[in-house]
């Protein structure tokens, strides 16, 4: 029996074949080993509309957002310049003013 690669998405080596695809039953991933994968190593960010983020794009946050530490909060239409993605809990690190450095979660974020 050949071995089957692991998951792309969490690494899992349980995979198993189903008809064409490869199946993960630990995150449900399904693939198709023949396709190849431009950058496996890659992670997509997505807003909460869907459209895929990189770095250095602007974001507008859509509610506001409690600071911890801070009687403040980033108000709702805030715009967010030249943001860096990290592989995260909170996948967006930026600075906004009057805040500083902050790290963001990418579902309270629309692309500008």
């Amino acid at each position: 029996m050949a071995e089957l690669p692991p998951c792309p998405l969490c690494k899992s080596t349980y995979t198993y074949e189903m008809d064409a695809l490869l199946v993960c039953p630990e995150c449900g991933h399904e693939w198709n080993p023949d396709e190849s994968t431009v950058n496996e190593d890659s992670f997509i960010v997505k807003d909460s509309n869907g459209n895929i983020l990189q770095n250095g794009d602007t974001v507008v946050t859509i509610k506001n957002l409690p600071v911890k530490g801070s009687s403040q909060s980033i108000k709702a239409g805030t715009k967010v310049r030249n943001i860096r993605l990290v592989d995260s809990d909170h996948n967006i690190d930026c600075k906004i003013d009057g805040f500083g450095a902050m790290a963001l979660k990418s579902e309270f974020v629309k692309k500008a």
